[in-house]
């Protein structure tokens, strides 16, 4: 357990919801879905928006920013952006999509805590 670093308390959190936590000098989004506990970066990979300030359906979060989709279970792009004609091209040839980095978690009590990061999706 070494590798895992303490995070929030489960009670901060409610299903079906989603917040920002520091942790070692990192910032991590943090979701609770049907009683499972997500951990991934708290910034979107593309334009480094505030996922938190997001939605959250199921496991895919979407950015404030440009709406990208990523799965909260491997961090897998569900859509990369929905942008359209040649704004689109413009941000694909500037932007290209790139996977969400998601965390391992553990819960102890009331504790969540982060650790590794997941493999990411081929």
């Amino acid at each position: 357990m070494s590798d895992f670093v303490f995070l929030t308390n489960i009670d901060d959190l409610v299903d079906g919801a989603m917040k920002q936590a520091d942790a070692g000098g990192h910032e991590f989004l943090v979701a609770r879905v049907d009683g499972a506990y997500f951990a991934a970066d708290a910034r979107c990979p593309h334009l480094h928006g505030h996922l938190a300030k997001g939605t959250l359906e199921g496991t895919v979060v979407t950015c404030p920013l440009h709406h990208s989709q990523f799965n909260l279970t491997d961090g897998a792009v569900v859509r990369w952006t929905d942008f359209k004609g040649a704004v689109k091209s413009v941000a694909e040839f500037a932007r290209h999509a790139r996977p969400l980095r998601v965390y391992e978690v553990s819960v102890e009590g009331s504790e969540l805590s982060v650790g590794p990061q997941k493999t990411p999706p081929a």
